[in-house]
């Protein structure tokens, strides 16, 4: 696809993998806000080349148009760029785009979507308090749904927010389902679903089908392919966890989250000292509280506990200036053998409401510690329990 003012060519083939033989190719040149007709035309010639069978769903899919506003259009993929890079600086750097987006045609339902699914992450990424970003995370789902029902990226950002502002395991579920229903091949809804209810409520096969059909969707994704491993992680199935992170870390060296979710891995594989090289890498590429937190916990483990003591102190610091997870301070505590205060903390986030924090209660390996303790199952009782 090429751009030049108003105008916009887009350059076509469709080839057999398999026989490298060409079955069609054409090119268009357009107005730019032709976009979305043109994407259609395609969608249908590629289609009927294959003699391939659409059904009503997948033709309606095809002739939508998102928005008539092609600036409102780049404003809404420069956003999803910024999303998909998963840090709390580019993903607020995404909420200004969406936001931006919206300004500019205010019926653009795939915008509030995408601002929803900006807002609904700041706090597992450190950008944000749950109090901040959870109500705004809702609001702006909803408003996609009222201008458009049947779109699969507005469900499945109501399926988000439901699971992490409410912890409602089975409202979160009903609307992943509708938004796959709609959309089948939306990658993010089955992401998010299989790192979401199956795995908090212990459905571990669930989980990993839906993962690896996110991978299938989005094979580069990083984040598709990093949260694949950090199921199996949840699953005690190390091996396959390493695998798949260590698969994540040959596309980008760089992405943070996989230098973490490897040492979290390589932790619980016995190799401490490997794991501490992990978190450091994830540090120097990025300011994300919870790494420390993570570094601060495995220098307890290691024996080494004023390097621990010193760390939570920088994390009590940091905590006066920006949002830092409660889950973080509980590891640390875990770590140092306070289980009470780690409790303590664990309470707290769910009064907080921070269902990052304490969604995966059931199933996260960090925590086995505390399994049987009193106070703990009384917690994971409220979340799972029937609600009064």
């Amino acid at each position: 696809m090429q751009k030049a003012s108003d105008r916009v060519r887009v350059n076509v083939q469709l080839i057999n993998a398999l026989t490298d033989a060409h079955l069609w190719a054409d090119t268009y040149d357009r107005k730019l806000t032709d976009i979305f007709a043109v994407e259609s035309e395609i969608a249908k010639t590629i289609a009927e080349t294959l003699q391939a069978r659409l059904t009503g769903s997948e033709k309606s899919l095809i002739t939508k148009t998102p928005t008539v506003n092609p600036e409102a259009y780049e404003l809404y993929l420069k956003g999803r760029f910024f999303w998909n890079k998963r840090t709390g600086a580019d993903l607020l750097k995404s909420i200004d785009y969406f936001k931006q987006a919206v300004e500019k045609d205010q019926k653009y339902a795939l915008a509030y979507a995408g601002l929803a699914d900006a807002y609904v992450l700041l706090p597992p990424y450190g950008a944000a308090s749950p109090s901040e970003s959870f109500p705004q995370a809702e609001a702006a789902a909803r408003k996609a749904l009222e201008l458009d029902d049947t779109l699969a990226e507005a469900h499945t950002s109501l399926g988000q927010v439901l699971l992490f502002y409410d912890l409602n395991f089975a409202g979160s579920t009903r609307e992943f389902e509708r938004a796959i229903a709609l959309d089948p091949n939306y990658a993010t809804a089955h992401h998010w679903y299989g790192s979401g209810p199956p795995l908090a409520l212990g459905q571990f096969d669930r989980a990993i089908t839906e993962g690896k059909r996110a991978v299938e969707l989005d094979p580069l994704s990083l984040i598709c392919n990093a949260d694949l491993s950090w199921t199996y992680f949840f699953a005690r199935r190390y091996n396959e966890a390493e695998a798949q992170v260590r698969k994540t870390l040959e596309m980008d060296s760089r992405f943070y989250v996989a230098h973490y979710y490897l040492g979290e891995v390589l932790q619980f594989k016995g190799q401490l000292t490997e794991a501490i090289a992990e978190y450091k890498k994830a540090a120097e590429l990025d300011d994300d509280p919870f790494v420390l937190g993570l570094l601060a916990q495995a220098y307890a483990k290691l024996g080494q506990r004023d390097e621990a003591l010193k760390m939570l102190g920088q994390l009590q610091q940091l905590a006066t200036r920006r949002y830092v997870t409660s889950y973080s301070f509980a590891l640390v505590h875990i770590a140092l053998g306070e289980k009470d205060k780690a409790i303590d903390w664990l309470e707290r986030a769910y009064r907080d409401r921070a269902g990052p924090d304490i969604a995966l209660i059931k199933v996260d390996p960090f925590l086995d510690p505390l399994r049987g303790h009193a106070r703990f199952e009384a917690l994971v009782q409220k979340i799972f329990g029937p609600k009064k």
